[in-house]
């Protein structure tokens, strides 16, 4: 009980110095470990973000359209070597003939992206000749990136790459007759329990949402309503709650989503990233001594940071949810400091 105090104390003094605005929550196996809030979910109302609210993700919910396509794997639709191809009758003029879904997954693909984070810092930037509030279905990014020229040869190397995920999203659609985000709804948000989680229109947000907002040098800010698209998609853009995360975790682990054996080969490390970081299928994993320390995932948008990590070792798991544009990885770097 003295370590779990500690560390409570610990991460809400780092929390209080640095106006972290969002949630800490973990457990480790069903026992609760940490539960706190911070900072508003609307700063001009002054409503305070709860555990109950709902938080985009960003990138965070590549994982979910990984499961997704390992669903689709385990039901005969696809295989991994599976051609893209193969899959869509969208035009591709420069692309690469065998692009596969393993591809796709590992960001080894090579295709152009639409917002490469090696060459581009200020997704903003995107919008200014492409309103961001057209961008409401996955076939209206198509236009980014679908007459570019591969950034490098195919299976070269890995290149984080979110233009690949909206390509995945578009073989979800099309193998399922669903649009991208009722497929997940339906088939991983229903299946864990999620209740509080969707894909919402930023000019459309329900009851309990966090508005994300960008911070200025000056102390002024703004919210991202245009700053990112207006509803989210196969390489991000979801809002959940800090609770239905840890669902996700435990659905994911407990099989309730995949086989085992499908599971086995999502957090397989398939390509590794850089220094100790590798990557499975829509997931991070990290690795300390050659042994696999975490699996996390973790997004960052204007005004939206998320990180969320299972300790395989200890059997926790930690959501770290934030309605600004930074904060949970340090976080979470106190978090591993001390527990």
């Amino acid at each position: 009980m003295h370590i779990e105090t500690k560390l409570n104390d610990r991460i809400d003094e780092f929390c209080q110095q640095s106006n972290f605005s969002g949630v800490v929550l973990a457990k480790q196996k069903d026992a609760k470990l940490i539960e706190l809030t911070y900072g508003y979910s609307n700063r001009a109302e002054e409503l305070a973000n709860t555990i109950h609210t709902k938080f985009g993700i960003a990138s965070g919910c590549k994982l979910f359209t990984a499961i997704a396509v390992c669903q689709l794997v385990e039901k005969g639709l696809l295989t991994f070597d599976t051609k893209l191809t193969d899959c869509l009758t969208i035009d591709f003029p420069n692309f690469e003939e065998n692009i596969s879904l393993h591809h796709l997954l590992t960001h080894t693909s090579g295709v152009p992206d639409y917002f490469d984070e090696e060459v581009m810092d200020d997704f903003e930037e995107l919008w200014k000749e492409n309103p961001m509030y057209l961008i409401r279905g996955l076939k209206d990014f198509l236009p980014l990136f679908q007459n570019g020229d591969m950034m490098f040869t195919l299976g070269e190397r890995f290149h984080y790459n979110n233009a690949g995920y909206i390509l995945l999203g578009l073989i979800v659609e099309k193998k399922s007759g669903l649009s991208f985000t009722d497929y997940i709804a339906k088939n991983i948000f229903e299946q864990c329990g999620m209740k509080d989680s969707g894909y919402f229109s930023l000019d459309c947000l329900p009851k309990n949402t966090a508005l994300g907002y960008i911070d200025n040098e000056d102390g002024s800010w703004r919210t991202n309503i245009y700053s990112i698209p207006v509803k989210g998609g196969s390489d991000g853009g979801a809002f959940v709650t800090a609770s239905d995360m840890l669902k996700l975790w435990d659905a994911l682990l407990n099989y309730t989503l995949l086989s085992q054996e499908m599971t086995d080969l999502l957090l397989t490390p398939h390509v590794h990233a850089e220094d100790d970081e590798y990557y499975g299928y829509g997931i991070w994993i990290s690795k300390r001594e050659s042994e696999i320390y975490k699996f996390h995932v973790m997004g960052y948008d204007p005004g939206v940071s998320f990180a969320s990590s299972y300790y395989p070792e200890s059997e926790v798991t930690l959501v770290i949810p934030s309605n600004q544009s930074y904060g949970p990885h340090d976080v979470t770097d106190v978090f591993e400091e001390n527990k």
